[in-house]
């Protein structure tokens, strides 16, 4: 078993462009009222140095961990999406929810079905439920069926993350804790933004909303530092 010691020691560095690139974005605190393509790279920045966390252990570590590839693309996809919700007052919004989805789907998948733990997804399915039917009264028209939908998928993200997690025993793995916990603050995020979009302004909502989704982001890309499952097992083994 890893120490959380070592790991702070091996990847902590690795880190570091996106503390500071983070710490860019809430030092400037660009106004949301006037989005240019400045404030864009401004938001998206922390998620391109998570990308480049990735790369920085080589090209041969995403070409033989499938899972830490479909972060990868997952983390790509959402710099899309934080692209698009700048301009969200411009018509862009479902753009960004799209794009988030499709976020969702690669994280789910480089998650994977094993082990299945349905308690915890019965658990999940009744609290993403309530808090559509808390969200429901508040949507009107398409937003009816697509926050549904897109409720659907990080919910069913969030059960893959948290399939695997053990907190004792033999079974517990730092790389499950932080895919779990990046799981549950991406939908905190998520639910905080649903919730001052469609029924009521949330206090600091953008310091929520922004501190929860980067620490989200980081936790997840954290959690595919140690590989899931062999290269072997989708039949890419190295031949002499």
């Amino acid at each position: 078993m890893v120490s959380p010691l070592t790991v702070v020691k091996s990847e902590g560095p690795k880190l570091v462009p996106f503390f500071k690139a983070t710490c860019v974005y809430f030092v400037l605190w660009l106004p949301s009222s006037n989005p240019t393509w400045f404030s864009a790279l401004i938001k998206c920045l922390p998620i391109f140095c998570l990308c480049l966390f990735l790369l920085a252990h080589g090209l041969g570590f995403l070409q033989t961990h499938p899972s830490a590839t479909r972060i990868f693309v997952g983390l790509i996809f959402s710099a899309v999406g934080d692209a698009f919700l700048i301009w969200q007052d411009q018509g862009y919004f479902v753009h960004g929810l799209l794009m988030f989805a499709v976020t969702h789907m690669f994280y789910a998948s480089a998650f994977g079905m094993k082990p299945l733990d349905l308690r915890k997804g019965l658990v999940i399915a009744v609290l993403s439920g309530s808090s559509y039917a808390l969200l429901y009264p508040c949507l009107s028209g398409a937003f009816t069926y697509l926050v549904g939908v897109y409720v659907a998928i990080i919910s069913f993200m969030g059960w893959r993350a948290l399939a695997g997690l053990q907190l004792i025993g033999a079974a517990w793995r730092w790389t499950k804790l932080a895919a779990g916990s990046g799981a549950l603050l991406f939908i905190l995020s998520d639910m905080t933004i649903a919730l001052n979009k469609f029924c009521f302004p949330v206090p600091h909502s953008r310091a929520i909303i922004m501190s929860t989704y980067y620490a989200a982001q980081m936790l997840i890309t954290l959690s595919a530092v140690e590989s899931r499952e062999p290269v072997e097992a989708y039949g890419l083994s190295k031949t002499n």
